[in-house]
């Protein structure tokens, strides 16, 4: 449980993280929060020569309106996405997913960029970002570009990122006025990854859904969007078997592994369940 031996650095500008990536190739890792390299070093499934610390990156931190986007430093921490009036007043499915993830602990130092950028299915913030259309900042020795949130998970661990590149900013669309939101998240226990959890928003008009986005986490090997049950909703007043039909339609695109958290039938089952839930309460708070 003691990693292997490795050089640190703490640059203080994204150029000079940038810049040691380029330098050192594959022998540099960047340490974001660390709840997921740490204890990969511990373990010593993962052994970086040179360790870049982003941590006194002042241009990394904060949380901005920009024209009709709200823009998250990738270090910021989930403790402080809990606490922003700003994102409570414009984006609150991440307050409320935020105060899902882990534990308090691990909150405080966890960052929201560490959370979306190393391509765990069990994270919780993935098929939230999908759900909002949000676009992730990436920037390396050639320069900066710009991928959507639904691009940029490729599989378990494997994500748009390329060698040398550091995700450095997230760009959220600020939600229409009035819009539902929920996440349900079922769990063995607080602070573990969720068995199944479902992201939702939506708007109503005249009674009916007339938007819906769905994302679903830790149900396949990356985050989902489950597009075809979004659409079973549109139209409807979400009655019982538009629920029914809705969640059908989700655990069709499912593929979890089978796990200490139950076996296949089992958390596609309760997936399905999630959906219904977040629809029923994202519609409750719609208007």
């Amino acid at each position: 449980m003691i990693p292997g031996s490795f050089a640190y650095h703490r640059p203080t500008s994204v150029k000079e993280a940038v810049g040691l990536l380029a330098q050192w190739g594959d022998d540099g890792r960047v340490l974001a929060g660390g709840h997921s390299l740490i204890p990969m070093m511990k373990l010593r499934l993962a052994m970086p020569a040179h360790l870049v610390d982003l941590a006194g990156i002042t241009e990394l931190k904060g949380i901005r309106v920009e024209g009709n986007d709200v823009a998250i430093g990738a270090m910021v921490t989930q403790h402080e996405l809990v606490g922003s009036e700003l994102l409570s007043g414009k984006v609150p499915l991440l307050r409320e997913t935020s105060l899902q993830v882990a534990d308090p602990q691990v909150r405080y130092v966890g960052t929201i960029g560490g959370n979306v950028a190393n391509g765990d299915p069990g994270n919780d913030m993935p098929a939230v970002m999908m759900t909002l259309g949000a676009n992730y900042r990436l920037e390396g020795a050639s320069g900066a570009r710009d991928v959507a949130a639904v691009e940029f998970y490729q599989g378990a661990y494997f994500t748009a990122l390329e060698p040398g590149e550091i995700l450095t900013s997230i760009s959220i669309p600020v939600p229409v006025a009035g819009h539902g939101y929920a996440y349900e998240k079922l769990k063995r226990k607080v602070g573990d990854y969720a068995t199944a959890a479902a992201a939702v928003v939506l708007t109503m008009a005249g009674g009916t859904v007339a938007s819906c986005t769905i994302g679903l986490t830790n149900l396949s090997e990356t985050p989902l969007l489950a597009t075809d049950a979004a659409k079973a909703v549109i139209g409807t007043n979400l009655d019982a078997a538009t629920l029914k039909k809705a969640a059908a339609a989700a655990e069709a695109i499912m593929s979890p592994a089978a796990d200490a958290r139950g076996p296949v039938e089992y958390r596609k089952h309760v997936g399905g369940i999630m959906v219904a839930r977040a629809l029923t309460r994202a519609m409750a708070k719609a208007g």
